[in-house]
């Protein structure tokens, strides 16, 4: 992984890492996903190596990091601005979703707020249950979506919760 944040010669030091969530793919324990400070790295060989991921939608910046339970090549990530604005890029809440190990991503919309949103993810209020296809993720401004097709379409369960830090599906209840 790589400190942008450090001097160039310490930038990949492992010690000096800021990994917000790292995810291990149940079907393939080697393949690792890790939402950065920096941006989305993964892993093939149980974190013996990183590959940097550049491109990624909006933003390659958030916390939360999903991956299905039986393709490690798909993942999905919730983007933000980093730093000191922590707001989701243009005011707009999306989801990324690579299916193919990071080479490209498609951008999720239907259903997510387009303007004026200021939803920040948590590191554990992203989550995918055990089939891939439901997600779930809620917002430090207390709302939560639901997308019951592997995030091509999410709706609203809710709006006026308190700021929400995780998500969870129960396993073996689908």
């Amino acid at each position: 992984m790589r400190a942008e944040y450090m001097p160039p010669e310490m930038a990949f030091d492992p010690n000096i890492q800021d990994p917000h969530l790292l995810v291990q793919c149940p079907s393939n324990p080697d393949a690792l996903w890790v939402q950065h400070h920096n941006g989305i790295f993964k892993s093939t060989d149980g974190a013996g190596s990183w590959s940097e991921i550049e491109k990624a939608g909006p933003s390659t910046f958030g916390f939360a990091v999903a991956v299905h339970p039986g393709d490690a090549q798909t993942a999905w990530f919730v983007p933000a601005i980093k730093d000191e604005k922590r707001i989701p890029s243009g005011g707009k809440v999306v989801v990324t979703r690579t299916r193919d190990g990071g080479k490209t991503f498609d951008t999720l919309t239907e259903g997510l707020p387009q303007e004026h949103a200021y939803d920040l993810v948590f590191r554990h209020a992203l989550d995918v249950d055990e089939s891939g296809e439901r997600l779930a993720f809620g917002s430090t401004t207390g709302s939560v979506w639901v997308s019951e097709n592997g995030g091509d379409s999410w709706a609203t369960v809710s709006n006026h919760l308190p700021p929400v830090y995780a998500v969870r599906f129960e396993k073996g209840v689908l």
